[in-house]
């Protein structure tokens, strides 16, 4: 058993495109025409970090209810976690391209820590390769 995909309510495709594939090096698995549950034109956009089995649907909004999901899907808290190999080159790649940071980098017992917005306002945590015990 896996989770094959989760959801993002994003406000614009072309724009979270931009943001996760262009800018965070994630990869573009499918974006093909599809139709909404209003019967409106919408897109089906998978997209995923290089080698990872779980995919991120980048939804646009529905309606103001999933308009007003847009940045707040976990309540406010962190509810993204992406591990790196090479913490301090990510840091540098995504301040050189504007990445907005919630937080200095820290260290903590599971590896270096920092918390980033993403193009529609979520919380991630960037997180360093794990400690091992000496």
């Amino acid at each position: 058993m896996h989770i094959e995909n989760f959801t993002i309510v994003v406000a614009d495709y072309d724009e979270a495109l931009a943001f996760y594939v262009d800018l965070l090096g994630f990869e573009l698995m499918e974006d093909s025409p599809s139709v909404s549950s209003s019967g409106q034109p919408k897109r089906w956009v998978v997209i995923r970090p290089p080698g990872a089995a779980t995919g991120i649907v980048l939804a646009k909004a529905d309606g103001e209810r999933q308009e007003s999901a847009i940045g707040n899907q976990t309540g406010g808290r962190v509810g993204f976690f992406l591990r790196v190999d090479d913490f301090d080159s990510t840091l540098r790649r995504f301040a050189d391209a504007g990445v907005t940071f919630l937080s200095e980098p820290r260290r903590e017992p599971y590896g270096d820590v920092v918390i980033i917005r993403d193009v529609a306002g979520n919380s991630w945590d960037i997180l360093g390769p794990r400690y091992t015990e000496q």
